[in-house]
């Protein structure tokens, strides 16, 4: 029944049957609960295989349908003559390079990496490219061939610092022995954020209008910027509680 059709309509009928399927693919994958970066990873990298291939099928159908002899064209022109007839050979380094990164488990969709000064979340891994989110909410598009410095930034605990101003008119010992509890306290308030208790690293500076004294917290690389606001203004807001006199240059 299917051969017995207008060309135009079983070309339709191939094109709507794989973008179909394409989508009900999308959607399975999409039920799968993630348990961790790593299978989503391979979610996407599934979804972003099966888009190719439906690809290269539907195309190879539909010229069938047509009346043009694929088999013939392969034969004839030679399938190393048409890679590079179509300049493809940037698409076998993107795929072969991402295949790599995959399986060598060098980074993972929700990772924090940073490519060529570029610094975001990775969004989605694909068999030849990588979508990158920034802070700004920015979407960067790289070739997996063109990755060359990237830097993973999730793979270890990572450091939000703080610097905060305190009067050389007070007391720096009974200043420090307020410290601990005083972080005790934001720790308990931002357990979702701080990976343990921050902790009171010592005087970093003597400036002219008082002491600099550093703090640092353990946060994931995605709460870098957030733990650094948070301990900023928990700290200004407690040594403010304790009357204690902050300095500003």
């Amino acid at each position: 029944m299917f051969e017995a059709l207008p060309a135009a309509a079983r070309v339709v009928i191939v094109i709507v049957g794989l973008m179909i399927i394409t989508i009900a693919v999308k959607g399975g994958l999409g039920r799968i609960k993630a348990q961790n970066h790593r299978i989503q990873t391979v979610i996407t990298l599934i979804y972003s295989l099966i888009q190719y291939v439906t690809f290269i099928v539907g195309l190879t159908w539909v010229l069938s349908i047509l009346g043009v002899d694929v088999n013939m064209i392969f034969a004839s022109v030679g399938i190393v003559a048409l890679i590079v007839g179509f300049s493809a050979e940037s698409l076998i380094a993107d795929v072969i390079t991402g295949l790599f990164m995959i399986f060598e488990n060098q980074f993972n969709v929700g990772d924090v990496v940073e490519v060529d000064g570029y610094r975001g979340s990775v969004e989605k891994i694909g068999i030849r490219t990588i979508s990158v989110r920034d802070a700004g909410d920015n979407l960067k598009i790289v070739n997996n061939s063109n990755i060359k410095n990237m830097v993973n930034l999730s793979s270890d605990i990572s450091r939000a610092i703080c610097d905060i101003g305190v009067s050389y008119e007070e007391d720096l010992v009974k200043v420090e022995e307020q410290l601990p509890g005083i972080l005790e306290e934001i720790y308990g308030r931002h357990k979702d954020i701080f990976l343990h208790t921050p902790a009171y690293i010592g005087v970093q500076e003597l400036k002219k209008q008082g002491l600099l004294l550093r703090f640092m917290a353990d946060v994931e690389e995605r709460d870098i910027f957030s733990g650094r606001r948070i301990l900023n203004r928990e700290l200004y807001l407690e040594l403010g509680k304790r009357n204690i006199k902050i300095s500003h240059e």
